[in-house]
């Protein structure tokens, strides 16, 4: 009942930057929070970053003062700016977004199918 479509990853060198963004659609009421996630091969999935209706935001320690994340609430969209990229960022990074439906007034918690960022010279 909701989508969220990623685009934006790819192959950037080490200390490069790059921009994900992610669109929510369908049958939403409102969006609590939005997030990135990521997972690297043979590790569990880690959040990244997280922002919610209200602005606060929140980042994993390793991407603080790199990435940055925002949202607008009225596209239901959320960007995620990552600077200074290290190899240890790659990784399929996943768009979360939690909130309540319409109509039903039912939660609903969805992610999207994932996009690879490769940092690599």
């Amino acid at each position: 009942q909701v989508q969220l479509v990623e685009s934006g990853g790819g192959l950037v060198q080490p200390g490069g930057s790059l921009r994900l963004s992610c669109a929510a659609s369908g049958s939403i009421f409102s969006i609590y929070a939005m997030g990135w996630y990521r997972q690297a091969p043979g590790k569990q999935r880690e959040l990244v970053a997280g922002i919610t209706s209200g602005g606060r935001t929140n980042y994993a320690d390793s991407v603080k003062g790199r990435f940055t994340i925002s949202r607008d609430n009225a596209k239901n969209t959320v960007t995620l700016k990552m600077n200074s990229l290290k190899p240890e960022d790659t990784a399929v990074y996943y768009c979360n977004a939690n909130g309540q439906l319409l109509i039903s007034m039912g939660s609903f918690d969805s992610w999207g199918q994932g996009t690879q960022v490769t940092v690599s010279s």
